[in-house]
């Protein structure tokens, strides 16, 4: 994922968390706004209650690694955001992938066929 991909700034992730719209479920939070790019831009935070910088740093890779994998099937021009929840730290990939993708469906943003 490369600079144009991320969100950086604490004004996008205001913007995303304040006009966006949300779903969650066991693992993961999602937010996510139209940007009116081409592109989307995605934002990860994990927050210190869930452990050290190791703990927070591996839910990090994870997440980014499924939004990789799985990034040709989401739609394109929205800015997201996926918060991590404690219970996050006690599963491994596949569990995130898992939720990751159960959250784009419930959000609309995968493509058709996908």
């Amino acid at each position: 994922m490369d600079n144009k991909q991320k969100l950086k700034s604490n004004r996008d992730f205001r913007k995303t968390y304040d006009k966006g719209r949300s779903f969650a479920n066991k693992y993961l939070v999602i937010f996510f706004v139209k940007n009116n790019l081409e592109n989307n831009r995605i934002g990860i935070a994990v927050t210190k209650k869930i452990g050290k910088s190791v703990v927070r740093n591996k839910i990090r890779r994870r997440i980014r690694e499924a939004y990789r994998l799985n990034s040709g099937k989401v739609k394109q021009g929205y800015d997201i955001i996926f918060l991590s929840r404690a219970n996050a730290k006690e599963v491994g990939y596949n569990e995130i992938e898992s939720a990751l993708l159960h959250l784009l469906k419930l959000a609309g943003l995968l493509k058709k066929g996908d």
